[in-house]
């Protein structure tokens, strides 16, 4: 028997955007819940880069400061050429603050601060129904018959949003290279210190940043093999594939994935983003319902921003609620909620548009040839400004 509830605000999605959301708007004084389809709030992969944009909007959430008694900050970047052993040091997050953080340690923190009953788990969402052109509200019917009647729906469901597509979002597509990430616990100190080391040969890249003085997080991308999919469903294998594809790397760093924790180790056989352009072709709402995260601007790891960006999403969108939805502008709230979204999306267009453009301009550019007959593909549906930098590009890309 199908029951009615209505609410101000509701979340689709309990990963660390989702949450991350739901906190910035109980900052702001607005009440939301978070629907999230899994028994229990998981954490996937095993830590996240925090980039300096990510720990400006941590400060803002409240919880930057016990999240960094959690992770050294990594204060140096070493990129190394196995064949040559020749070294190159790098700007570790353009000289601003990174950490590595574990994400059961971000989901635990970002989900301790909120209100109790926030966040509802096992509740999957079947069907969403919007109508854009009216005052009237969206309608979210539940797996056990519920019906949710929100004023707005944010999107916060990741790479494989249902809400995406209600939105009008194309849908993501994938890299033809894998990543793989673990973690390896020191009985006694790690040999890197507060560093980060980026090691490559032959198309193989792995990184590795301390998480503290005894736990180190790496990760691995090379290009994509027929196995892939199997191998990713059995952690073993994982490892094993991992060991093979560092044959020639220094010792310490074939012993470091020897070593590592079994169960941290995950193989991602797509990674999965959104089109850069997708971005300007599409509003981000419809009616009141929006997108946050990796829903809306999904981004395979290149540059390590997706989680930043998710968070910089939760900060801008309460603040344009709460800015807005304060405002007794008509009795149902829908016309403040409404330029609320549209306030948001405005802010974030352009800034996700460059993130996601850069990150594809990195993961492709062992493929510049298709690189650039998407990006000329895309200039003719651009206005002259934005076709002159992307040109700019082009040309910068074609002369290395």
């Amino acid at each position: 028997m199908e029951k009615s509830e209505e609410e101000k605000i509701v979340i689709v999605g309990g990963g660390i955007c989702g949450l991350a959301t739901a906190l910035a708007l109980h900052r702001k004084g607005l009440e939301s819940i978070v629907l999230e389809k899994s028994e229990k709030l998981r954490a996937t992969g095993a830590c996240i880069i925090m980039q300096p944009n990510g720990w400006r909007a941590l400060h803002q959430l409240g919880i930057a400061s016990k999240l960094r008694q959690t992770a050294l900050p990594i204060q140096s970047g070493h990129y190394i050429t196995v064949k040559d052993g020749k070294h190159t040091d790098l700007l570790v997050g353009n000289g601003g603050e990174c950490r590595c953080l574990r994400r059961s340690d971000l989901m635990k923190t970002l989900a301790e601060e909120l209100p109790p009953n926030t966040v509802r788990l096992g509740c999957k969402v079947v069907s969403i129904k919007v109508d854009a052109n009216t005052s009237a509200y969206s309608i979210l019917h539940l797996h056990d018959g519920t019906m949710l009647m929100p004023r707005v729906i944010i999107g916060c469901d990741g790479v494989n949003s249902v809400v995406a597509s209600i939105v009008g979002l194309n849908s993501s597509r994938h890299f033809s290279t894998c990543a793989i990430r673990g973690v390896t616990h020191y009985q006694t100190l790690h040999p890197f210190g507060t560093a980060f080391y980026l090691f490559d040969k032959d198309g193989v890249r792995l990184g590795l940043l301390p998480i503290n003085h005894n736990d180190v997080y790496w990760f691995l991308t090379r290009k994509l093999t027929s196995t892939d999919s199997m191998v990713s469903k059995d952690q073993k294998l994982i490892k094993e594939s991992t060991v093979e594809a560092i044959k020639g790397f220094p010792n310490h760093i074939t012993e470091m994935i020897n070593n590592s924790d079994v169960d941290s180790l995950h193989l991602t056989d797509q990674m999965r983003y959104r089109a850069p352009w997708d971005l300007l072709r599409t509003k981000f709402c419809k009616g009141t319902v929006t997108l946050a995260g990796d829903a809306l601007h999904a981004m395979a790891p290149f540059l390590a921003q997706g989680g930043s960006a998710s968070l910089e999403d939760a900060v801008v969108l309460a603040r344009c609620l709460s800015q807005n939805m304060g405002i007794a502008l008509d009795p149902t709230g829908m016309k403040a909620a409404r330029a609320a979204l549209d306030q948001y999306a405005k802010e974030r267009k352009m800034r996700v548009f460059w993130l996601s453009l850069e990150t594809f301009v990195v993961g492709t550019m062992h493929d510049t040839s298709a690189l650039l007959v998407e990006l000329r593909s895309w200039i003719i549906l651009t206005d002259q400004r934005r076709s002159y930098h992307l040109e700019k590009l082009i040309w910068r890309i074609e002369l290395d």
